[in-house]
């Protein structure tokens, strides 16, 4: 997987690296929120946040539906 080197964010991944980790980590998941167990409105989620040093790689990945991924962050706040 390649990683992007624009404005020194070495531990991003380039566009077409980060679409397939995304489908990666729903196939991990088994397409299902990790919190509820919904099947829609699915998204990816960094457990620790790119602007905390979280990394694009599937340990630090999680599959949310939109609602659980909302709340993900309004918790944090």
């Amino acid at each position: 997987m390649k990683r992007t080197s624009r404005d020194n964010r070495s531990r991003r991944l380039d566009t077409n690296s980060y679409r397939a980790l995304h489908r990666q980590v729903l196939k991990r998941d088994r397409w299902r929120c990790q919190f509820c167990g919904r099947t829609e409105h699915l998204q990816v989620h960094h457990m620790q946040f790119r602007s905390h040093s979280g990394v694009d790689e599937e340990h630090n990945l999680i599959t949310l539906c939109s609602s659980c991924h909302d709340q993900a962050h309004r918790s944090r706040n």
